[in-house]
């Protein structure tokens, strides 16, 4: 990630002032005096970075970066937080001066009670500042960096409230983290709106009894995926295959993982696999997703192909009970209504 750039932003996006943003919005002059006042006490990281921790990061995200690895590995940035964060337990340890701070509490407390009790996150940003290496000592804080105007959502109208953190290596400046949220009044919809979603609800449960079966949804194709589907079409599992390393990568993306590389090509799956992984989707019912059609339960496998790169797809051949880790499966194509066909994975009674 760049630095600067967004981690992520959920639908909830600022707009333009809602209709009571005049200038005299009495709250929000109480809300902004609280810029730059702590947002959380300074902490320290459990532990220092550390290689283990790393690896089972790189592990879990499919990082398979050299600069992560060896002697003079560092972190990926991404992992920023990570050695801020405690556990689930909301009590600090003993030893840990980390919490949310009063002054939180109070700007949190009077959004409350002016009304703004819903809350939603929407986005994060983090900036890279310097490697953390195996050894470095974490230390942070984080203030209450702005509170915005008042803002009109489709959700409702609230206030956008940021907190930045800044993180520190052996005492120097490694990276920031900001995380936005907004407090907000939902919007409420008059008697008309309310009666005409009730008619709609309606009316969308009588097309679903009287309409065909369910259909899946569509896959989201896109300039970087078109070849996967395109082999598809063909019956054929296309894995793409870097031209400066030959390293193999599912699903398709624009560059290597392993050297950074932006060409490649393609190899053909042989189509055989074993079951790495699985779960069992009991709810909700959704047939379309059910071989039998009757809306499950079913199995969803993680696939790992002779090749040595994996898949989520659909088992079939046996029932969603007998599916288990180590179960050799082999490619095919299942027609799952007249505009899709899918690569799924047939295994026998006694695979």
């Amino acid at each position: 990630m760049k630095p600067g750039t967004r981690a992520g932003q959920a639908d909830a996006q600022e707009a333009s002032p809602s209709h009571g943003a005049e200038v005299s919005d009495q709250l929000y002059e109480r809300l902004s005096a609280y810029a730059g006042r702590r947002a959380a006490t300074a902490g320290t990281g459990r532990d220092p970075v550390n290689a283990p921790m790393i690896r089972h990061w790189c592990e879990a995200m499919g990082d398979t970066s050299p600069a992560y690895r060896g002697p003079d590995a560092v972190a990926p940035p991404t992992m920023l937080q990570a050695w801020t964060m405690r556990g689930l337990s909301a009590d600090p340890e003993p030893d840990d001066g980390t919490g949310r701070s009063a002054a939180y509490d109070e700007l949190l407390g009077l959004l409350d009670g002016a009304g703004y009790t819903s809350v939603v996150a929407t986005d994060c940003e983090q900036e890279y500042l310097r490697p953390l290496r195996p050894g470095d000592l974490i230390t942070f804080d984080a203030v209450i960096e702005s509170v915005s105007r008042r803002k009109t959502t489709k959700l409702g109208t609230g206030y956008f409230v940021t907190t930045r953190m800044d993180v520190r290596a052996d005492g120097e400046l490694a990276g920031t983290h900001r995380f936005r949220i907004l407090k907000y009044r939902p919007a409420q919809r008059n008697s008309a709106q309310r009666n005409s979603a009730q008619r709609k609800s309606a009316q969308r449960r009588t097309a679903e009894v009287e309409k065909e079966p369910a259909l899946r949804p569509r896959p989201v194709i896109n300039r970087d995926n078109a070849g996967f589907w395109a082999g598809v079409a063909e019956h054929r599992l296309l894995i793409q295959r870097c031209t400066r390393c030959a390293t193999l990568r599912f699903p398709w993306l624009p560059g290597c993982n392993a050297c950074a590389g932006q060409e490649w090509d393609t190899v053909e799956a042989s189509g055989e696999g074993t079951v790495f992984s699985h779960v069992v989707i009991h709810h909700p019912s959704f047939p379309a997703f059910d071989p039998s059609g009757e809306g499950g339960p079913y199995a969803v496998a993680l696939i790992e192909l002779a090749e040595g790169v994996r898949i989520v797809g659909n088992v079939t051949g046996v029932p969603y009970d007998k599916v288990r880790v180590g179960l050799p499966v082999r490619l095919e194509f299942l027609r799952t209504d007249p505009d899709l066909e899918l690569p799924v994975f047939r295994a026998s009674e006694g695979g």
